[in-house]
């Protein structure tokens, strides 16, 4: 750097290294096409894992040209508060519980706070 001045230069604005000598890694252009009509062309190193899906601008996943759909993967449905409760009470503690709550509600000495 020492043949190149920084006079007049924008800091951060641009890199002062030259491109010359580097060679860019080897690519493939890989074809995508999705529900919608549309295609997609993806480049990608040679070595690169290429994905059998790819996200469409439209929002929908495109396959890749020469792929089959894949499997889709297994998933767990999403856990609820009952399914929580369920697995700490019986459906029998909780009816005791509800009609112990009921009765203190009904004699009026409620005072709103919640025992552990």
């Amino acid at each position: 750097m020492g043949e190149r001045s920084m006079r007049g230069t924008r800091l951060g604005a641009s890199s002062l290294e030259s491109e010359s000598g580097i060679q860019p890694a080897a690519r493939q252009d890989i074809k995508y096409h999705c529900k919608n009509g549309h295609s997609i062309v993806v480049p990608m190193a040679m070595e690169a894992d290429v994905p059998p899906l790819w996200e469409c601008r439209c929002g929908e996943f495109a396959l890749r040209e020469d792929a089959e759909l894949p499997e889709p993967k297994a998933t767990k449905p999403a856990r609820t508060h009952w399914d929580m409760l369920m697995e700490r009470r019986t459906t029998a503690e909780l009816e005791t519980l509800l009609e112990e709550r009921l009765a203190l509600l009904r004699s009026g000495r409620f005072n709103g706070r919640r025992s552990a």
